[in-house]
C-alpha cells in the first residue's frame, strides 16, 4: 500500500486515497538481442484480491499466470500473483498498453528498442516512456538542486536505506527540503495550468480583455496567495475569494463558469488517478549506460509515480553492448595479413 501526499484539498475532484486493494507490483523486462522481450510481472497483496481495475500494468489470458502465498514468521499472509509472457518485439508491448483497461489506463505509455551495429560491438537500447499529463507546468528541476533531484527520483528502498544510515540526520533534512520545494512546485503548476486553461476558455468570449500575458505576470503572486490559504482552499475557491483577487470582482462574476472549468481541468491533471509500481530492466551483454538506480542487490530499477510525469515525459532507459567475436577475429587476421605483407616486402628489399 502507499499514501499519496496531497497538499491541497480540492472538492471539485475526488482526490486519490489510500487503497488497501492496491497490489505492490514490479515489472521486469528481460531484453534479448533480437529485440524480443520476456516480460514478468509480480504482484503482492495482503488479500487475495487482484481486480483488473486495481492492476498497474496490463496482462490477460495470453500470459502464463501462477498464484502462490507466503506466510511470515509473524503469521502475516501475502498473496502473490506472477505473470509472464514472451513478446516478439516492442510493438506487441505497445499494443498491450493501448488496450489497457486497468488502474493506469489513462496515462500514455510505450516501449522502445534500438539495435546498433558498431563493428566490434553491437549496442542495444531499451526504454519505457510515460508522456506528461500537464500542458503548462514547470520541470521539477527548476525547483530542486542536483542532490534533491536525485533524491526525488530515488526508489523508496534506497531512501529508507539512507534515512536509517549513520547519516540519517542529513537525509532527513534532505527529505524535508525536497518535500517543501515540491509542495511549492505543485502549487506553481496548479496556478500555471489554471491560467493556461482559463485563458483558452475565455479567448472565445467577445469583449474579453483579460490577456494570458497579464495573468502570467501575476503567477508568482497568485501562487503565494494559494499557498498561504491552502488549508481553506475549498471554501475560498467556492466563494470566489481567489478569483476576486486574481481578476477583480466584476470579472470573477463574468467568468465564473470558465474559471471553475479551468480549475477542474488543472486539478485533474495534477491529482491524476495513478497507482505506483516499479520497473526493472535486464539487458543483454554488458550495461554501458542508464538513468536507473542500482539497489544493494545489484538490481537495475525505477520507481514509477505520477509526480515524475506531471510536467515532463518520464523515460526509463538502459543501454548495453555485446562484443562481436567474429569482428575481432577478422580484424586480427587482417592486421596479421598486413604486418606479414609489410615484413615480406622489407625482407625482399633487404
Amino acid at each position: 500500500m502507499r499514501r499519496k501526499s496531497i497538499i491541497l484539498t480540492v472538492s471539485i475532484i475526488l482526490l486519490i486515497i489510500e487503497s488497501c486493494d492496491e497490489p505492490e507490483t514490479v515489472v521486469t523486462n528481460y531484453v534479448h538481442p533480437d529485440g524480443s522481450v520476456t516480460r514478468k510481472i509480480e504482484m503482492r497483496n495482503s488479500k487475495n484480491n487482484f481486480k483488473k481495475a486495481d492492476l498497474q500494468v496490463p496482462f490477460d489470458s495470453t500470459w502464463t499466470v501462477k498464484d502462490s502465498l507466503e506466510i511470515s514468521q509473524k503469521g502475516d499472509t501475502t498473496w502473490i500473483k506472477r505473470a509472464q509472457k514472451q513478446f516478439k518485439n516492442i510493438d506487441e508491448i505497445n499494443l498491450e498498453y493501448k488496450a489497457d483497461s486497468g488502474a493506469n489506463k489513462d496515462v500514455l505509455r510505450h516501449a522502445g528498442f534500438k539495435k546498433s551495429f558498431k563493428w566490434f560491438n553491437t549496442e542495444f537500447r531499451f526504454s519505457e516512456r510515460i508522456e506528461k499529463t500537464m500542458s503548462f507546468g514547470y520541470p521539477v528541476k527548476d525547483f530542486l538542486n542536483k542532490e534533491e533531484l536525485l533524491y526525488f527520483y530515488s526508489p523508496g528502498s534506497l531512501k529508507n536505506e539512507k534515512e536509517t544510515s549513520p547519516d540519517s540526520l542529513k537525509y532527513k533534512a534532505l527529505s524535508d527540503s525536497v518535500k517543501h520545494k515540491t509542495d511549492t512546485w505543485v502549487i506553481r503548476n496548479l496556478v500555471s495550468e489554471w491560467i493556461g486553461k482559463f485563458s483558452d476558455l475565455i479567448s472565445v468570449r467577445a469583449g474579453n480583455d483579460i490577456k494570458r500575458e497579464l495573468l502570467k505576470g501575476q503567477e508568482e503572486k497568485f501562487a503565494e496567495i494559494f499557498q498561504a490559504h491552502e488549508e481553506k482552499f475549498d471554501s475560498l475557491w467556492s466563494n470566489d475569494f481567489f478569483l476576486k483577487k486574481f481578476i477583480g470582482e466584476d470579472n470573477a462574476i463574468k467568468y465564473k463558469v470558465e474559471a471553475d472549468s479551468a480549475m477542474n481541468i488543472a486539478t485533474n491533471k495534477i491529482f491524476i488517478n495513478f497507482k505506483d509500481y516499479s520497473v526493472q530492466i535486464v539487458m543483454p551483454g554488458k550495461l554501458i549506460g542508464t538513468n536507473g538506480f542500482i539497489d544493494s542487490s545489484g538490481v537495475l530499477l525505477w520507481p514509477v509515480k505520477s509526480d515524475y510525469f506531471l510536467t515532463e515525459p518520464y523515460e526509463m532507459w538502459a543501454e548495453s553492448k555485446i562484443p562481436n567475436t567474429w569482428a575481432w577475429i577478422v580484424s586480427g587476421l587482417f592486421v596479421v595479413f598486413v604486418l606479414t605483407g609489410v615484413t615480406m616486402r622489407i625482407l625482399k628489399k633487404g
